[in-house]
C-alpha cells in the first residue's frame, strides 16, 4: 500500500523527528536522497551540468545541499536562487563550499538552457497557486534545454493536499519526495505532472499517524480477492444481479454480464431487455423476464448501465436500492435514484459516477469536479451515504464513514471508450456479491479494469478489458 498524508501530518512529523535529532540532521537525510537520485537520472556525475532552482525555506535548502553532494562528486553545479535574500543559509554555503556556483534569476537562464539536470527547489509543500512569472520562464527554458527535470517533494505550482493545479505548474521526470507521499502525487491533475516518484525514507512513519489518501498495490489486491474453498458451490460463492440493458442498448447488458461473470462470484442473474444477446453470448447467465424481486436471491444487485430512462427503468432502480444487499449504482441509474433513497439504505451502496455523472449530482460544473477530484469524492460519499467510486484520469473511492480516500494506481488511457465502464459496474458488484466490504470491491474492482486494460495491447474495446480480466487476476 502507497500512504499519502497531508501537509499539516507531515509538518508536525518533521517537528517531533527533528526534536529529537540534531539540527540538520533532517535536512541532511532528505538532501542525500535527493543527490542520489539526481546522480541515477544522470548516470555520469563527472562533467556533468546541474542547475539548482531554489526558492526560499526548507525547499531550497534539500536542494541546495543535494546540488553541493554533487558539486563534490564532480559535477559543475550552479544555484539560481529566486529570492536571494531568503535563501537557506547552511545549503548556500555548502553549495559554495563544494565549488558550486551561484546566481540570480535574471543571469540564470543561461546556465539552465546548458543542463543536463535542473532541480526544481522553487515551492515547497505549503505553496499555493501558480508559478511567478521568473520560475516559469527559467523551467520552460530547461524544457527547452531538454534538461531532466527533478522535482523536489512535489512540483512547484501543484497543492500537496488535494493534486490542484491553480495556473502553470512545474513539469518533472521525476519527483522525490521524503518521509512520506502526498496526496497531490497521486491524484490528477497533479499526478501528471509528477513524472515517476521516488521515496525517501527520512524517519517520519512513527509520528504520521492516519492517511488521507492510500493506494492499493499488487499485494493488498491480492489479499482482498475471493477464493473458492472445498466446500463452495455457486451459490456459496455469492450471486450477482444485473439489472442494466434496453432495447436500445442491449450491448450494455452484455458488457455488464461479462465483467460479472469475470468478477468472483459464483452466478450472474440476469433482469432487462437485452436477454436475447445476453443468452448468446454468456449461456450461463440465470435470465429473469420479470422484476428484480422476482429474479431470486442476490447477493448483490448492479443496476443502470443502458437501462434508459423509462418508467419501467425508474422503477427497477427503486426497486434495487429498496433491497437489503448492497448494490451498485451506474450509468442511467444515477439519473434515475433519489438521494433519499440512497441515504436512507441500511446495506451499502456504491455509486459509480464519472465527472459529468458527478457534477449533476452534486449540482456543480464539471470542471469543477475535474480540477477538484478529492473534494468532489467526498463530497459525493458524505451527500449520499454512499461509497463512491469517481471515474477518471485518477480514479478515486470514498467511503461515507470517512477515512483515508483510496486511489486507483493502473488506470489508463487506453480505457476511455465505450462500455468499459459496464464492464467495470459488473466486475464491482461480483466482488460485492463475494463478501468484499464496499469500499474494497470498488478499489479491487478498479484495480483489475485497469490491469487489464494495461495487459490488452494497444487500441482496446470493453470486451478485451473483460477478456484480460483473469490474466489481470492472475497476476
Amino acid at each position: 500500500m502507497r500512504y499519502a498524508h497531508t501537509v499539516q501530518a507531515v509538518r508536525d512529523a518533521e517537528g517531533a523527528l527533528m526534536a529529537r535529532l540534531p539540527e540538520g540532521a533532517l535536512m541532511q537525510r532528505a538532501a542525500a536522497g535527493l543527490a542520489a537520485v539526481g546522480a541515477d537520472v544522470l548516470g555520469r556525475v563527472y562533467g556533468s551540468r546541474v542547475v539548482v532552482l531554489a526558492g526560499s525555506g526548507s525547499n531550497g535548502g534539500d536542494a541546495l545541499y543535494a546540488g553541493a553532494r554533487l558539486a563534490r562528486r564532480g559535477a559543475g553545479v550552479t544555484a539560481v536562487l529566486l529570492s536571494p535574500e531568503r535563501a537557506h543559509a547552511g545549503g548556500l554555503a555548502a553549495l559554495r563550499a563544494a565549488g558550486g556556483r551561484v546566481a540570480e534569476a535574471d543571469a540564470g537562464l543561461a546556465a539552465v538552457a546548458r543542463a543536463h539536470l535542473v532541480y526544481d527547489g522553487v515551492v515547497g509543500i505549503g505553496g499555493k497557486g501558480g508559478l511567478r512569472p521568473q520560475a516559469a520562464d527559467l523551467m520552460r527554458a530547461a524544457y527547452d534545454a531538454r534538461a531532466a527535470v527533478v522535482a523536489v517533494d512535489l512540483p512547484s505550482g501543484v497543492d500537496a493536499d488535494t493534486g490542484e493545479v491553480a495556473g502553470e505548474a512545474v513539469h518533472a521526470d521525476v519527483t522525490v519526495t521524503f518521509g512520506t507521499y502526498k496526496p497531490g502525487l497521486l491524484i490528477d491533475p497533479a499526478a501528471g505532472l509528477a513524472g515517476a516518484l521516488r521515496l525517501i525514507d527520512i524517519g517520519l512513519d512513527a509520528d504520521l499517524g492516519a492517511p488521507a489518501v492510500e493506494a492499493l498495490q499488487h499485494a493488498g489486491v491480492a489479499a482482498l480477492l475471493p477464493r473458492p474453498s472445498g466446500e463452495s458451490d455457486k451459490y456459496r460463492r455469492g450471486v450477482v444481479g444485473v439489472v442494466a440493458g434496453s432495447d436500445r442498448y442491449p450491448g450494455a447488458a452484455v458488457l455488464a454480464v461479462s465483467g460479472a461473470i469475470r468478477g468472483g462470484a459464483g452466478a450472474v442473474r440476469y433482469v432487462g431487455g437485452g436477454a436475447a444477446a445476453v443468452l448468446a453470448r454468456h449461456p450461463e447467465t440465470l435470465v429473469s423476464t420479470g422484476s428484480p424481486h422476482d429474479a431470486g436471491r442476490v447477493q448483490a444487485w448492479v443496476v443502470g448501465p443502458g437501462l434508459g430512462d423509462s418508467a419501467d427503468a425508474r422503477a427497477a432502480v427503486a426497486e434495487v436500492l429498496d433491497s437489503d444487499v448492497p448494490v451498485l449504482v451506474d450509468a442511467d441509474g444515477l439519473r434515475l435514484l433519489s438521494r433519499e433513497a440512497v441515504a436512507a439504505r441500511t446495506a451499502p451502496t456504491v455509486l459509480t459516477p464519472h465527472a459529468g455523472e458527478a457534477a449533476a449530482l452534486l449540482g456543480r460544473p464539471r470542471e469543477d469536479i475535474e480540477a477538484a477530484r478529492l473534494d468532489a469524492v467526498r463530497a459525493l460519499s458524505a451527500a449520499y451515504r454512499a461509497t463512491v467510486l469517481l471515474k477518471g484520469s485518477t480514479t478515486l473511492v470514498a467511503a461515507p464513514d470517512g477515512g483515508p480516500v483510496r486511489v486507483n494506481p493502473t488506470g489508463t488511457a487506453w480505457l476511455a471508450t465505450a462500455g468499459s465502464g459496464d464492464i467495470l459496474s459488473g466486475l464491482t458488484g461480483s466482488l460485492l456479491a463475494a463478501g468484499l466490504a464496499a469500499r474494497d470491491a470498488a478499489s479491487v474492482g478498479a484495480y483489475l479494469h485497469g490491469l487489464a486494460a494495461r495487459l490488452t495491447e494497444g487500441p482496446l474495446t470493453a470486451m478485451d478489458v473483460a477478456e484480460s480480466i483473469p490474466a489481470a487476476w492472475r497476476s
